[in-house]
């Protein structure tokens, strides 16, 4: 079915006029839909990621809704309904949804400055802030122990241990400083089941394009029962970054405590007293192992053959586990530093 037909499946306002590629997502396949009338955001969902769209789109709409209803001056996302009434679309090429498109914000890959991160975590931490009241034990666990680093860890151990593609011999040191780490997983501790977003890159958080402050969390796929460490920490492991999540130059690759620092002291200004004492304790250790945990995918789906992430070349996920394991080494050394930053913020 070609995408004007599918569109019309969807209460969309005015005569579609153009569909444009949007966004650089690993995942779904994205698009801007412009009409006479309004744009829109229009996703194919990866049924191979999100097995259970209908679980997934249940996520999405209560989260969104509870926002709405709770805070309706503040921007989120609306999805638009299919002509029957339901929040996505399945037909014989592929899963389809569709949201009102917001305008007038940026998204950006990479900070422009300590302010741009610091934006990004005020808004990552109101988000975590006003969910906080929302039941996390209501919503569905769309992709299974997705953060569970101890799982990771066994998965990574599986593909070596069957090297489909026979690519082991060219990350046996990469293996080994994975294996090397594997009694650092544990927290000791059990902190609250929260609302979490567990994608919490900074291009996932959209900036007004004239003021630069946050305006808004987007992609929301991955919104589900979780951790809040695990929020800040996948923020800091992509966003304190001097380079891309894929530079081939591990020496533009570096750790920035400046850009924790400012991330660290918006967060705080975003999330309020909304975390527990062992959960701020723990802020540092979850940015090591949200990163540790993204290099161990990364070089996991390297040696499965690339079947989860997308690729644009045939060692693009080794490339994108090495910034990983470069980033870790340097926040380890950085680790009493992070701490002191954590407590000068602390509310």
């Amino acid at each position: 079915m070609e995408i004007k037909d599918i569109l019309k499946q969807f209460k969309i306002k005015g005569d579609v006029i153009s569909v444009a590629p949007l966004g650089h997502g690993h995942i779904n396949d994205t698009r801007l839909v412009t009409t006479d009338r309004e744009k829109y955001t229009f996703q194919r969902i990866n049924t191979d990621v999100f097995k259970n769209p209908e679980e997934l789109m249940e996520n999405l709409v209560a989260v969104t809704e509870y926002l709405k209803a709770n805070y309706p001056n503040d921007k989120t996302i609306n999805y638009v309904k299919t002509l029957d009434g339901k929040n996505y679309l399945t037909c014989d090429s592929g899963c389809y949804r569709l949201s009102v498109y917001i305008d007038e914000v940026i998204s950006l890959d990479n900070a422009r400055s300590a302010d741009d991160f610091y934006e990004s975590a005020v808004t990552f931490g109101n988000f975590q802030r006003k969910l906080s009241g929302f039941p996390a034990d209501t919503l569905h666990e769309t992709i299974k122990d997705f953060h569970n680093t101890a799982w990771r860890l066994q998965n990574l151990k599986t593909a070596v241990r069957k090297d489909v593609c026979g690519r082991l011999k060219n990350v046996l040191k990469e293996v080994d400083f994975c294996l090397a780490r594997a009694g650092k997983i544990e927290t000791g501790v059990t902190l609250p089941l929260r609302v979490t977003h567990n994608d919490t890159k900074l291009n996932n958080v959209l900036l007004d394009e004239k003021t630069g402050k946050g305006a808004c969390v987007i992609d929301l796929d991955t919104v589900m029962p979780g951790l809040s460490i695990n929020d800040f920490g996948d923020s800091i492991r992509f966003g304190a970054s001097t380079a891309k999540e894929d530079e081939r130059d591990l020496d533009k690759v570096h750790f920035s405590l400046e850009l924790f620092e400012a991330y660290t002291r918006g967060y705080f200004d975003g999330v309020g007293d909304a975390l527990t004492e062992q959960e701020i304790d723990l802020l540092p250790h979850g940015a090591v192992m949200m990163t540790y945990e993204c290099g161990m995918r990364f070089l996991t789906d390297y040696l499965e053959g690339d079947t989860y992430f997308k690729t644009q070349y045939a060692d693009h996920n080794l490339v994108r586990a090495h910034t990983q394991f470069k980033l870790v080494y340097e926040m380890e050394q950085s680790y009493d530093k992070m701490r002191e930053i954590v407590n000068k913020y602390r509310k």
